[in-house]
């Protein structure tokens, strides 16, 4: 295999391999590998020149956007200006035209002085200082070799970082941790200090070379570290801390931050004073010769670099770490830990961290802590779900608007104007509430945003749609405000209320919409016509028809008025209801429209009997029901909350059942458009209870909560239900979100009103699926 699996996105350069400092945490003088005494002292112009070189033709070669480039040490102020300079010309010179260049540096401060930061504005170079806390806990470790504080002088340099003219170039604090130190003193030196960011590492060790632990405990560092956590949440996280964001990230779907935790591919390699070409810096607390690669820049690209087994090993994600790992809840937030802390003689890494005890509280702890804070609300409110919902359409109505950027045409801007006519009034922004909550809004608004992002132009139906839906809302509102729409081949439809044949076959032009108090005007070419409040079917107006309760007579037919109000409708007119996997059947007759609706309405009667407080939802949320030319008896549109596909015929007890499952498909399709319910990364295989085939994560989920679902109505889709919740919970891929979806679950299963937890008490229906 050549070639990387990821690419070198970030590269760091030793500029200088001796220090001014005697740390006795250091990895690179106190632990196992001593390479540096061999080295160069400061890096040369030939090496600097021929590394950009490599960095440019990496880039150039991935089509990479940015590259990163860390300079680093021993202490790298100690290669002098004239040298920092130097490398920063050449590679901003090499990357010109090819990568944006990040280019940073992080020290101990010592030396920092306006000098080197007027050099570091020149050429956008970001700062990182070293600091381990107060005066007590940096003099712990970070002395000069005759045993002199270093603090004062880091204390200078942070203060001088932060003046007006270079707090553009500061990167924050990095604090590697000791238990022995005050954890609530630590962060409040370093918070009093406003750093743009706080960074916590652990003190690198390995199996062989365990970490202290005075007191014995397992998990000392992450109590350590969670009371820093407290005090953080006391203070109303006033600075970003990378360690706490990278894990409330992972536990809500989201990636890691930092190399030291997830299970993110290594997209970095480190450049020695001499050239060569070596794996991440802290591997030389491993073992003597650990980073190493063999491999420097004169004679070899960073592709061969990346091809090297160790460089492998940490681009496997889920495949890469240990069995003992693959098998863990938190192995998405940990994913193992720093590759350096799994040693162990004579298996090598593979191994779970030394840190795996600490690693696991402190993901637990920090999630039991923030769980309240992160958890959606949509979730375990279904008007909460509807709101988050409406607020995602909004969203994507503005992005399209806004990623035009006048481009739109004519057609669209005048549209976007009467937009905003209608929702300053509080009737015409219900009334846009109303027509924008419709299902096949969203589809509309995919399609084109996808017409907008291939650069297709917005004339013709997708700016249409939008004319057609700011005239639908006005006349829901009953605004006396004239929307011009565009009808093609004699007619247009409104979402929500109808279509219009304003003309003949062939003829095209614009229509005028009015409301008025008993319905609303069309106005075109060839005259006008009125649409009376409640009309039915007529050769120019084709409603929008109104699905019959159970036992129900009576008109069926939907327009729109002041106050008007969604129901439950069948729309088999929306040019955008081809949303299914089957084609959409075309307009129905009365009489099948009849049939079709009394059929239904049998269904959700069983189901009101059955599973009332289901159904009473749904009946809530699915607004919009659409005839299918054929294919499975119920289907979930593929966007838009609140619609379904039906194609005719079964009886009333198989039609339930697969409204039901349409449901249940549809709430959590919405769900995870507004939340992260799992994690997607990684190769995640689970064995489900009724299947022999292992499946990904999502399908475990759906699977189980259709089941869930089903089972309150017929039990025996509750069969090996249970064992898939256990599962779920016990999987890496489930977030906040998805724990809390897995609590209501249970909550249905068990029929109480409060969270029941995993070993909570089962109904009798459940007993006996299980048996």
């Amino acid at each position: 295999m050549t070639g990387p699996a990821v690419p070198f996105r970030e590269i760091v350069l030793k500029v200088h391999s001796r220090c001014d400092l005697a740390c006795d945490h250091c990895y690179v003088y106190e632990h196992a590998d001593q390479s540096w005494r061999t080295r160069p002292k400061a890096i040369s112009d030939h090496v600097v020149s021929r590394t950009a070189q490599r960095l440019a033709e990496h880039a150039r070669t991935h089509a990479l956007p940015s590259v990163s480039v860390i300079l680093h040490g021993g202490e790298p102020l100690l290669a002098g200006p004239a040298r920092l300079r130097r490398v920063c010309e050449e590679f901003s010179s090499a990357l010109a035209g090819t990568a944006e260049l990040d280019l940073r540096i992080h020290t101990n401060g010592l030396q920092l002085s306006p000098r080197y930061l007027d050099l570091f504005d020149e050429y956008d170079v970001k700062v990182g200082i070293s600091l381990d806390g107060d005066r007590a806990a940096n003099d712990r470790h970070r002395r000069y070799a005759d045993g002199r504080s270093s603090h004062p002088l880091v204390l200078k340099a942070v203060k001088l970082l932060r003046q007006e003219r270079y707090r553009h170039l500061d990167l924050g604090l990095l604090c590697t941790i000791d238990i022995a130190n005050d954890p609530v003193a630590v962060l409040d030196a370093l918070t009093g200090l406003e750093p743009p960011l706080i960074d916590f590492l652990l003190p690198h060790a390995t199996w062989d070379e365990p970490p202290p632990r005075p007191d014995g405990s397992p998990t000392a560092y992450a109590e350590w570290l969670l009371t820093v956590f407290d005090r953080w949440q006391e203070q109303g996280r006033p600075v970003p801390v990378r360690l706490f964001s990278s894990v409330l990230s992972t536990l809500s779907g989201g990636p890691s931050l930092t190399e030291s935790l997830g299970l993110a591919p290594t997209d970095l390699i480190v450049v020695e004073t001499d050239g060569q070409l070596e794996q991440v810096d802290s591997l030389k607390s491993a073992y003597e010769g650990a980073a190493a690669t063999g491999f420097d820049v004169f004679t070899h690209s960073f592709d061969e670099v990346a091809a090297h087994p160790g460089v492998r090993a940490r681009q496997l994600g889920l495949a890469g770490v240990s069995e003992t790992c693959r098998r863990c809840p938190v192995v998405r937030s940990c994913g193992g830990g720093l590759y350096t802390h799994r040693y162990r003689s004579p298996d090598g890494f593979d191994n779970p961290s030394v840190y795996c005890a600490d690693l696991a509280a402190l993901i637990r702890g920090i999630e039991d802590r923030a769980a309240a804070a992160t958890e959606s609300p949509a979730v375990r409110d279904p008007y909460e779900l509807l709101a988050a919902q409406q607020d995602l359409t909004r969203t994507l109505l503005a992005a399209l608007h806004d990623g035009l950027d006048g481009s739109g045409g004519e057609a669209w801007e005048s549209a976007w104007a009467l937009a905003a006519e209608v929702e300053s009034d509080p009737a015409g922004q219900a009334g846009l509430d109303l027509v924008l909550a419709h299902p096949y809004t969203r589809t509309w608004l995919l399609d084109a945003l996808g017409a907008a992002g291939a650069g297709r132009p917005m004339e013709g139906p997708p700016a249409e749609r939008l004319a057609a839906t700011v005239a639908a809302a006005a006349v829901h509102a009953g605004l006396d405000l004239a929307v011009p729409v565009v009808h093609r081949d004699g007619r247009f439809f409104l979402p929500t209320l109808g279509e219009v044949r304003a003309g003949g076959a062939g003829e095209a032009g614009t229509a005028l919409v009015r409301a008025d108090g008993e319905g609303f005007a069309v106005h075109t070419e060839g005259g006008a016509l009125h649409i009376a409040r409640g009309a039915g079917e007529s050769p120019h107006w084709l409603p929008v028809r109104r699905l019959r309760a159970a036992g129900e007579t009576g008109p069926v037919h939907v327009a729109g008025g002041p106050g008007a109000v969604p129901t439950r409708v069948l729309d088999d007119l929306d040019p955008y209801r081809t949303c299914f996997d089957t084609p959409a059947a075309e307009r129905l007759s009365s009489s099948a429209a009849d049939a079709w609706s009394a059929s239904l309405a049998e269904a959700w009667e069983l189901l009101a009997r059955t599973v009332p407080e289901q159904a009473a939802e749904a009946a809530a949320v699915l607004t919009t029901l659409t005839p299918l030319a054929g294919g499975a008896p119920v289907q979930a549109g593929r966007h838009g909350y609140g619609a379904l596909g039906i194609a005719a015929g079964g009886d009333a007890h198989a039609l339930a059942t697969a409204l039901l499952r349409g449901f249940r498909q549809a709430k959590l399709r919405a769900l995870a458009e507004v939340t992260d319910l799992y994690a997607s990364d990684g190769s995640w295989d689970h064995r489900m209870p009724w299947r022999e085939k292992p499946v990904p994560f999502s399908r475990l989920l759906s699977e189980t909560y259709e089941r869930v679902g089903l089972g309150l109505f017929a039990p025996r889709f509750l069969a090996g239900v249970p064992q898939a919740l256990d599962m779920i919970e016990e999987a890496a891929e489930t977030t906040v979100d998805g724990k809390q979806l897995l609590a209501v679950m249970r909550k249905e299963i068990n029929g109480t009103h409060g969270t029941s937890g995993r070993n909570g008490c089962k109904t009798d229906t459940e007993r006996a699926a299980v048996r």
